[in-house]
């Protein structure tokens, strides 16, 4: 309660105190599918710009994302955002499915639970970050059930002439460097970048290599335009595993080793590449778009502990996306309308054995297809020069095929194991979206807005177990939510505050269930987040910005049981329990100071309550993630020629974690995987243009 008093006193502060003035430029995102004006939707919208990303004393993507209100971060090993995942609105250990993300407008979020490569989008390479939160279900369909996190890369238009360079020396032994030019006329622009990253990592086992390479180009002679996009990426991580905790008899090595590695000879390797083209065409008033897209991803991996286990798996995507936007005027009404058409395909191919040589002839080869079809509308209707209507609705069908493919015979057999029986199958859903949006003044809004959002199963929750320890493919059924909402804003030309309450009701949840033995993933009882978010920024000077934002979320189940096992019990009631990995309050606090000449101190203070442990469904668990408080400072000071930046992460040395899980077999035993304490580093910075 100190926590949320805090934040709503930071949030109403600039109401109190600031002049009402002009509400500012119009804020225009591409999260929309098509160029929109913030002030005309229905929802809450964050959007950071180049000026927030340099302020910010974050190193990576989910660290700055975890800046804002509603969205947590979950790390295991705090080297570069490797495994790192983001959770918006309180979705814990499956957050990264249930949060959309998006880069240039592109789905980045894969068909398997691998996660987002966040270290193949640097934040040097990026222009600006536009947060959805609570919508996009209509015009993205699958897994964007809390919301939409769109990437903007930097455009080939946007900088004429110009090369950069930045280099970066960090704790661990961290080294990080980027190369970036372009060359841009009025019609034509390319743009190109390198990076490579090198850090050993706060704990043993834990090298964390990574390199990409990116190219944009755009021609376009007028309003209508092509673009075209290429890049690939590497990464070569070890694994230090977790540091195991058992009170009934004295172990803590998160205390006596926190730096340890559990799993020495752990390792994951990943390749990366992908290309896309999109095509802008006006014919009057309707704007046209086009989207071809395609990427692939190899990923092989070694758990020495496990088995041992080693993986080879392929993923390729290739989508293409039709879509026209239609201004009309029906009976003295305007609508923008949106009508739109997406197909995806995905192919999973995972190949395993005991080790990385047997491979060639594995002992399971699993293969799953997914093919989807959708097709959406969306209208954006004008009631009122004050009054925004949206209305949405969105079709989709998708079809599996999967095989396993079983070799006794293998080099790599372990002697036991199984082959899952052939699934096909065929899923529909579909999503809608009612949302007003009503101008009080050019100053105040407020608006309101209900939808239902679904999520399929993805390759990875397909192949599992049953109770009988036999591999089996479970095609689970589709999740799906309904999602209730109601906020306002204020904005004038030095202050903005933003604040919002929701309520989620999924049924279906699609996880991983653990708890009880031989069920592998499936389907939860039905569950509840509710939520209040806050945001605040006030420009108390001309070289004093402050800022506050404030989220508390509230994720239980609404009933249901759990098989359970013969450790913790069978059948076990969670109704009104906690949602595990949802820490129920988070506060940040943030300070840019111009201190002239050019520089600019920053300062950021982030603040989570604690959170139930993965695994930990039950609430029964004696043990919980405990709260932290992390406070980061950056001094950054600005040439002609470029810029030369201090930052130090951590300030106060405080020891956390934000991931653990409570074990299977023993009830108070459970893993943590420690996260680093202070960190300095040293970036410079050069530019030509």
């Amino acid at each position: 309660m100190r926590m949320a008093t805090l934040a709503l006193l930071a949030a109403l502060a600039p109401a109190a105190l600031a002049q009402p003035g002009s509400n500012g430029d119009a804020v225009i995102i591409q999260a929309t599918r098509f160029p929109e004006d913030t002030r005309r939707l229905p929802a809450r919208v964050t959007v950071l710009d180049t000026e927030d990303i340099e302020r910010s004393a974050a190193r990576t993507l989910p660290e700055l994302l975890s800046a804002q209100a509603g969205l947590a971060m979950r790390d295991y090993f705090g080297n570069n955002a490797a495994g790192a995942a983001v959770d918006l609105r309180g979705f814990g250990i499956t957050g990264a499915q249930n949060t959309l993300v998006l880069v240039d407008g592109r789905r980045l979020s894969d068909f398997d639970l691998s996660g987002v490569q966040w270290a193949a989008i640097p934040l040097a390479a990026i222009e600006r970050i536009e947060i959805l939160r609570g919508t996009g279900a209509v015009l993205y369909g699958d897994g964007a059930t809390a919301g939409v996190v769109n990437i903007i890369t930097r455009s080939p238009l946007m900088q004429g002439r110009r090369a950069e360079t930045l280099g970066r020396m960090a704790s661990y032994g961290t080294a990080e460097g980027q190369l970036y030019g372009s060359l841009a006329g009025e019609a034509f622009g390319i743009n190109a970048s390198v990076y490579a990253y090198d850090a050993d990592g706060y704990r043993r086992n834990n090298r964390n290599q990574q390199e990409n390479l990116a190219m944009n180009m755009r021609w376009g002679p007028g309003e209508s335009y092509v673009d075209l996009r290429f890049g690939s990426d590497h990464q070569d991580m070890r694994l230090p595993g977790a540091r195991a905790v058992q009170p009934s008899i004295g172990l803590n090595e998160y205390v006596t080793d926190p730096r340890g590695a559990q799993t020495p000879n752990d390792w994951s390797e990943r390749d990366g590449n992908r290309a896309g083209a999109t095509l802008v065409y006006f014919a009057g008033s309707a704007e046209f778009k086009l989207d071809l897209d395609w990427r692939d991803k190899a990923q092989r991996s070694y758990f020495d502990q496990q088995g041992p286990v080693a993986r080879d798996d392929r993923l390729e995507w290739s989508s293409i996306g039709p879509r026209v936007r239609l201004p009309l005027q029906l009976g003295g009404v305007r609508h923008r309308l949106i009508v739109g058409a997406d197909s995806n395909a995905w192919r999973y191919d995972s190949r395993r054995a005991d080790r990385q040589q047997n491979l060639a002839r594995p002992v399971n080869r699993v293969r799953v297809n997914q093919d989807a079809q959708a097709i959406y509308l969306q209208d954006g209707v004008e009631l009122s020069p004050s009054s925004l209507l949206t209305l949405g609705w969105r079709e989709e069908q998708v079809k599996y095929r999967a095989g396993d493919a079983f070799d006794p015979a293998s080099p790599g057999y372990p002697g036991f194991g199984s082959q899952a029986p052939a699934v096909q199958a065929t899923q529909r859903q579909h999503a809608w979206e009612l949302g007003l949006r009503q101008a009080l003044s050019p100053a105040w809004a407020w608006f309101a807005r209900a939808g239902r959002s679904y999520r399929f199963v993805n390759a990875e929750e397909i192949y599992e177990s049953d109770a009988a320890f036999n591999a089996q493919f479970q095609i689970l059924r589709p999740q799906h939510a309904r999602t209730h909402e109601a906020g306002a804003e204020w904005r004038v030309q030095a202050a903005s505050m933003r604040g919002s309450l929701f309520q989620a009701d999924i049924t279906d949840e699609i996880h991983l269930d653990p708890f009880s033995a031989g069920i592998g993933n499936t389907n939860l009882p039905p569950s509840r987040r509710r939520g209040l978010e806050i945001e605040s920024w006030w420009q108390v000077a001309k070289a004093l910005r402050l800022s506050a934002a404030y989220g508390y979320t509230d994720a239980r189940f609404r009933g249901g049981v759990l098989p359970g096992n013969v450790s913790f019990g069978t059948n076990v009631d969670i109704s009104g329990r906690r949602v595990p990995l949802v820490p129920e309050h988070k506060l940040n606090l943030g300070l840019a100071w111009d201190l002239g000449e050019r520089m600019l101190l920053s300062a950021a203070l982030t603040a989570v309550s604690e959170q139930r442990m993965d695994n930990d469904e039950p609430n029964t668990l004696g043990a919980k993630i405990p709260a932290y408080a992390l406070l980061d400072l950056k001094l950054a000071r600005d040439f002609g020629w470029g810029r030369l930046a201090l930052a130090v992460n951590n300030l106060l040395d405080e020891a956390y974690y934000t991931y653990a899980v409570r074990s299977n077999f023993t009830p108070d035993r459970y893993n943590v995987y420690p996260l680093p304490g202070r960190s300095l580093s040293f970036t410079a910075e050069f530019r030509i243009d």
